[in-house]
């Protein structure tokens, strides 16, 4: 072949390579049910996340994400739709997801559409055919085997009664594969090889059950931390919030400083333990040599308490409940391995995913694409974030038949609570002097001017307005227009 003729073909290979279709990317979707931010990459001084914390070193590591209601359901049924619980109307654990949104493409059957191969691994939507979206699936492996069998307990502690939800510890004498949350972990690692064996993208959906009520790991877990050394948080004062803020019963027991360090060592191994069984996925990725051509996402549902506010669950407004872990990596995102520190949310996650992948956003998400930021960790976030709860008189009926409910929107300096629109309570923290919220400043005249302010960020997001196109200035005088 001559010289000139070999220039041409390969002037010519070379320009058909450069115009060929990218590889689609690969999706690892990964929640925790549960999980507050009570990790090693989230600055927490004891607990153990090697996996994790190895994830936001390739990835972005989102400091302050939020979930939209924090209740497993509702907030399962925004962010898989990535709309708002007002909008997908599902506000309790008994609402059916599909009720309301017979039309919407949720997030996988999105994915499914497109020509990926989908499979979920565990508790992705919430627990019960009622709530399951086998449209949204190739495969389908349900979440099983919430409480262990009483064989396998070495070990236990049950919270004593009234309470108005399920609490207790167990250790485990189980082998970790043989877990409900090891037997996931390898489902998604078989799948991924499936879906690879076929030549088709995936979107592979891993739910892990911890560290969800019962506390119930193998043992090696719990003999990562001692309760002895562990430090109680400080409780408050539960007389200076409404009364409607607090989830728990006021007439149920409370636990002995033993108990409570008890506790929270027994929700730390949970929380390790994820982090292992997140580790078999990652292996996977890294044995088939997939990481370069592979989203990874790793959140928790909703935030939760350890004692915080003396209280031991989620259903509330607090901080504790509504702040969620959020880690994702995507290939050649120019900001992998930084901290994001602006406001977002988890219903962010569908646009963004979506983004990523460079498909077209389908209508109706209320979100906004986290890209720029994944690119540009120094970028603003937005404006304001939004989580409501539901509540009943009758405390044990909140998350089932909720009666009325609590918003809350939360801005870079300030959270602001209404229960039943004002009726039953206000609360107004400053976030930046007071980050536990441990001082209500609703009512007081020198916060009379804020106050205002957030009431009409808050009716705003109540009108629908999309929070990426509000901008204000809380606390500085200024107040919020629409772009």
């Amino acid at each position: 072949m001559s010289t000139r003729r070999r220039f041409v073909v390969t002037a010519l290979g070379a320009a058909a390579s450069a115009h060929a279709a990218p590889r689609p990317l690969n999706i690892v979707f990964m929640v925790a049910d549960d999980m507050n931010t009570d990790l090693g990459c989230f600055g927490h001084p004891i607990v153990q996340s090697p996996n994790l914390d190895a994830l936001a070193k390739r990835g972005v590591r989102f400091e302050r994400a939020y979930c939209q209601f924090p209740l497993c359901a509702p907030s399962r049924a925004s962010f898989l739709s990535g709309r708002r619980p007002d909008a997908t109307r599902v506000l309790s654990l008994t609402t059916p997801t599909r009720q309301y949104m017979q039309d919407v493409v949720m997030l996988p059957e999105f994915f499914r559409k497109a020509g990926y191969h989908t499979a979920q691994c565990g508790k992705i939507y919430h627990t019960g055919p009622e709530h399951e979206d086998p449209r949204s699936w190739d495969y389908m492996l349900k979440e099983s085997g919430k409480n262990p069998p009483k064989s396998e307990i070495l070990e236990t502690h049950e919270m004593p009664k009234p309470r108005n939800h399920s609490m207790s510890w167990e250790k485990l004498r189980t082998p970790d594969e043989q877990t409900p949350d090891g037997i996931v972990a390898h489902a998604a690692a078989e799948q991924i090889r499936t879906a690879v064996a076929k030549q088709k993208p995936f979107f592979v959906a891993v739910g892990f059950r911890r560290p969800h009520s019962p506390y119930a790991v193998p043992k090696k877990y719990f003999d990562l931390y001692d309760p002895a050394k562990l430090k109680l948080p400080d409780p408050g004062n539960r007389k200076s919030f409404p009364p409607v803020a607090q989830y728990e019963l006021e007439n149920q027991v409370r636990l002995s400083d033993k108990e409570q360090r008890e506790y929270m060592a027994a929700y730390y191994a949970c929380n390790s333990y994820v982090d292992a069984q997140a580790g078999v996925v990652f292996r996977a990725l890294d044995e088939m040599k997939l990481r370069d051509n592979t989203i990874v996402v790793f959140f928790g549902d909703h935030g939760y308490h350890t004692g915080q506010h003396g209280m031991w669950h989620k259903m509330t407004l607090f901080e504790e409940a509504t702040r969620v872990p959020l880690i994702v990596s995507v290939p050649d995102a120019k900001g992998a391995g930084r901290t994001y520190r602006g406001l977002v949310e988890l219903l962010d996650l569908y646009p963004t995913l979506v983004d990523a992948c460079g498909q077209k956003e389908p209508a109706g998400l209320e979100g906004i694409s986290l890209m720029p930021g994944m690119n540009d960790p120094a970028k603003p976030g937005k404006k304001a974030v939004y989580t409501m709860v539901g509540r009943n008189d009758d405390r044990t009926l909140s998350h089932r038949k909720p009666a009325y409910f609590g918003r809350s929107v939360r801005t870079e300096h300030w959270r602001y609570t209404e229960w039943d629109g004002g009726r039953r309570g206000v609360e107004l923290y400053d976030e930046a002097a007071d980050p536990r919220e441990m001082t209500n400043l609703a009512g007081r005249p020198e916060s009379a001017a804020v106050e205002t302010e957030m009431k009409d960020l808050m009716r705003a997001l109540n009108r629908g307005e999309k929070l990426a196109s509000l901008l204000l200035d809380i606390g500085r005088g200024g107040k919020y227009r629409s772009l």
